[in-house]
């Protein structure tokens, strides 16, 4: 019986319950150790048990820390004979980090996917899955199960984790439901000790009561005689005890199953044969309750007892117990983890056990296991004895951290290898790892510092890495707003030598496409941006981030439409592959793309998909930006109250330089939103026009420039006006696109006289039709039709408001609805009854039932929208119940919009 739990017995009990019906949840139980995490544990076993499902169990073990996967090889292990069942990307995946094959960058969130199918398709039963100790996973298993937790819908899957507050060992599971588990109240806590010590003397109990603070293992476990001391030191000290009165061969013993730390027992009893021991010798700590063994695992009762076991330990007795270890891991299967024995039992100094950690750490990166990686590098690194390897294994650790966004410690291993080395390539790399950690963590101007010295020491020697160096320079001082710094690095572009046919040579071109754009500088000789932008991005397929700053650029440039199909490519690429990391970059400049070819419908489903992809896998780089794109599509909409909340999220991201990432977005969505309300004054203030540095090329920003001379326009306040055109009739004059030149002659229009205003017009209207951009288009004829009303013109009016009404309508842009209906009734015409009022399907819905329509299977879905099949199923069925069909022939036959992205 579990005392004082009655609320947290509720919330464990309603997902078990819910399993059944095919609900599925994640639940993070926290607490100190001897909270009770393991016993709520046990209740949801027992309640899957009386259920009659099945339960996968695992743990994090500090020893197993350093191995990637090794926490999700054990949860998994009933299920890997069903493998088959997963799609061949994903089959190979999971395969591959069990270690038959090697795992393609980004494939870590594949694995992902594969865990999910996997535990929603291989059985038809509800399953539950518990992880004790979170905090102690593997890095690559945490990220794995966090990623199945935030994805699961509707497959009958529940995922519970149990985590010890660690500032050392945090388990970042935010967005996830948590119970915090505090210590039991005082007649819960009287009890616990009532009935498991009935014994002791009423004395005794009071000092128990007060020392252990509710805490039902030290209620169990206390010595009241023990000194006041932090709880979870007297809780040690009481195991310390219980393990120095065992006989002296069974606290040996004991000593080599605390070093081994994964509970293998046949490993165990192997090193204590080496030593002279036997399994007999486990008896006494059996009957003292300090351990259990089970088939073939032996695991002690709690870890502090395995902490007290091993602190308990001299440095001497310890190395003893690794090398014996050591000695017996000789099966293929056990390389790493004989590794890090060896390490364990290293006193000083050894090039032969740095060699084996160096090949664990490569074996780790094949597998994506590039926090195990990073870790075995860096204690390669220690093992070192000449310092030229040791700087080199630094390196590595520092490219391995930062590429799994352990920034400080990736920041550590740089600056200590580039003190070791004058190597001039390792001294690039090392400048290249601190300063993408200088750059994450918003310092753009020592990134950009640190890339021109790094770059420099490989200056003509390694070309490639130099340009990579220098397009990550260029990405700086950009993001800095820094036109001296944006000049420096476009003056060594000049300068850097590639054969024209050299694969890397379209980045080249593209960078200095961008810095001189950005420095205003002209060159006749250079090739159309739409050639050089294809160019660069079929140069840099290996790379997402070279993608989404080149996309970026072809945003800028006006091209639109070819960076919506580039993304909308490598999108499906991604998916094929389980490219999350880039499928999310992708989603997103898509999205930003449609959002600027008038495509709201589209652009609305694929951000949606965008953001909740960044947010189930900590990507926040793009959630911020994605919420920016939401918040400018609720303005169009009209829906004030959603587009004012995303835009706080964006301006509130944590990915800030000089603005969060999608700070721009967020300020033209809030400009459209107050146009479109008729609070032009509101409008003008919200977009920042006076940048003179790059950032005034962010394409939210270029774009709301005609917004923001629209609002000075309805002010009266002409002068404003028209600075703010010479900035818009610039960027125009650069890239010479249809589109935005209409937008340049709309705003001419709106501060023309009356001789000009309508050849002006007229002349945005034709442009519109060579390059279409709904909602734009429908502006101008909006504004039009205005000028011509006010002319009392109002059969000539009429013309242009039904076209823009009609158009507002199609967008469901509610406030401009308003605008043209008004307008268009002040002709006396009666306005137009719009087209149908849409679907009523939800963005994932109307994702699925597009792919449904042509044909595609659940599974087939699944596997391009990260989901189980399972969850396809159920956004399916309320998408048949909505659009009244029954079957994907009657759903082909609904204009459900275009295709969807990717």
């Amino acid at each position: 019986m579990l005392h004082g739990r009655d609320v947290e017995l509720t919330v464990v009990d309603a997902l078990v319950s819910g399993l059944p019906a095919g609900h599925s949840g994640a639940l993070v139980i926290r607490g100190e150790p001897g909270i009770g995490k393991t016993a709520l544990l046990q209740h949801a076993a027992a309640a899957a048990a009386a259920g009659g499902f099945p339960v996968l169990r695992s743990a994090g073990v500090e020893a197993e820390r350093h191995l990637p996967y090794a926490a999700l090889h054990l949860l998994l292990g009933s299920l890997l004979d069903r493998v088959d069942i997963l799609p061949g990307p994903q089959r190979a995946a999971l395969q591959a980090v069990f270690g038959q094959g090697v795992v393609e960058p980004d494939g870590r969130f594949l694995v992902g996917l594969a865990v999910l199918t996997l535990l929603g398709e291989a059985t038809e039963e509800p399953l539950l899955c518990l992880v004790d100790d979170a905090h102690l996973l593997d890095d690559a298993s945490a990220a794995t199960l966090l990623f199945v937790a935030r994805r699961l819908r509707a497959e009958g899957v529940g995922l519970v984790f149990a985590v010890r507050e660690d500032p050392v060992h945090p388990f970042p599971a935010a967005g996830l439901p948590a119970i915090q588990l505090g210590g039991l109240d005082g007649a819960s806590a009287a009890a616990v000790l009532l009935e498991r010590r009935d014994s002791l003397t009423a004395a005794a109990r009071g000092k128990v009561l007060a020392a252990a603070a509710g805490n039902p293992l030290a209620l169990r476990e206390l010595d009241p005689d023990t000194e006041s001391t932090p709880l979870t030191e007297r809780l040690r000290e009481t195991f310390l005890g219980q393990v120095r009165s065992l006989p002296e061969p069974a606290a040996r013993l004991l000593l080599i199953v605390a070093a081994e730390g994964g509970g293998d027992l046949g490993v165990v009893l192997a090193a204590a044969r080496t030593l002279g021991l036997a399994a007999t010798d486990l008896e006494p700590a059996e009957r003292a309750g300090l351990l259990r063994v089970t088939g073939v695992e032996v695991m002690f009762r709690h870890p502090l007892v395995a902490t007290a076991v091993y602190q308990g330990a001299t440095l001497a007795q310890r190395i003893v117990a690794h090398r014996a270890l050591a000695a017996v891991l000789v099966e293929p299967r056990d390389v790493d983890r004989r590794a890090w024995q060896l390490a364990r039992a290293a006193t000083g100094a050894d090039e032969h056990i740095a060699a084996e950690l160096e090949r664990s750490a490569a074996r780790a990166v094949r597998r994506n296991g590039l926090e195990a990686a990073a870790a075995a590098y860096r204690q390669a690194a220690r093992l070192s004895p000449d310092l030229a390897d040791r700087a080199r294994r630094l390196t590595l650790a520092g490219e391995a951290a930062v590429e799994s966004a352990h920034l400080d410690e990736a920041r550590m291993v740089a600056e200590q290898a580039a003190v070791l080395t004058r190597e001039p390539l390792l001294q690039a790399r090392a400048a290249r790892v601190r300063a993408t950690v200088e750059f994450k963590q918003g310092r753009p101007r020592a990134a950009h510092a640190l890339l021109t010295a790094g770059a420099r020491h490989v200056a003509d020697t390694h070309v490639h890495l130099e340009l990579r160096m220098q397009l990550t320079a260029v990405n700086a001082a950009w993001s800095a707003d820094d036109l001296g710094l944006l000049a420096v690095t476009a003056s060594r572009l000049d300068g850097l030598q590639l054969a024209p046919d050299d694969r890397m040579t379209p980045i080249r071109t593209f960078l200095i496409w961008m810095t001189s754009l950005a420095l205003e500088r002209t060159g006749t000789e250079w090739p159309p941006l739409g050639r050089v932008v294809t160019e660069a991005r079929e140069s840099s397929l290996g790379c997402p981030h070279d993608l989404s700053l080149i996309g970026f650029g072809g945003l800028i440039a006006g091209h639109e439409r070819e960076t919506r199909d580039v993304a909308a490519a490598v999108a499906a690429e991604s998916r094929l592959h389980g490219r999350v990391g880039w499928l999310t970059a992708m989603l997103s400049l898509g999205a930003a793309a449609q959002v600027l070819l008038g495509e709201h419908r589209e652009s609305r489903v694929v951000a949606q998909e965008a953001l909740q992809l960044a947010l189930d896998t900590g990507q926040t780089r793009w959630i911020g930006y994605v919420r920016g794109i939401l918040a400018y599509l609720a303005a169009v909409a009209g829906d004030e109250t959603a587009c004012r909340a995303l835009a706080a999220d964006a301006l509130d991201s944590p990915v800030k330089v000089v603005k969060p990432l999608g700070g721009s977005w967020a300020d033209w969505a809030l400009t459209i939103l107050e146009l479109g309300a008729g609070r032009p004054g509101a409008a003008v203030g919200r977009l920042d026009l006076t940048a003179a540095g790059p950032a005034r090329l962010d394409p939210p920003l270029l774009h709301g420039i005609p917004d923001a001379i629209e609002a000075w326009v309805r002010l009266g306040r002409g002068p404003q006006a028209a600075a703010t055109l010479a900035r818009l009739e610039v960027w125009a004059s650069h890239i010479e696109q249809p589109s935005v030149d209409a937008l340049v002659r709309r705003c001419q229009a709106l501060l023309a006289s009356d001789a000009t205003a309508e050849h002006h017009y007229r002349a945005a209207l034709d442009l519109h039709e060579l390059a279409p951009r709904p909602f734009e288009h429908a502006r101008t004829a909006l504004l039009y039709g205005e000028w011509l009303r006010r002319r009392r013109r109002k059969a000539d009016a009429r013309p242009p408001l039904s076209r823009a009404l009609g158009a507002f309508e199609d967008l469901g842009a509610r406030f401009w609805v308003r605008r043209a209906a008004a307008e268009l009734g002040a002709t006396q015409s009666r306005p137009s009854s719009g087209s149908a009022a849409g679907t009523g399907l939800t963005p994932q819905e109307l994702q699925v039932g597009r792919l449904a329509a042509e044909g595609l299977s659940d599974r087939d879905i699944a596997a391009q929208l990260f989901l189980s099949p399972r969850t396809v199923g159920y956004h399916l069925n309320k998408a048949y119940h909505k659009l009244g069909v029954r079957s994907r022939a009657e759903l082909a036959g609904l204009a459900l919009g275009g295709p969807t992205t990717g």
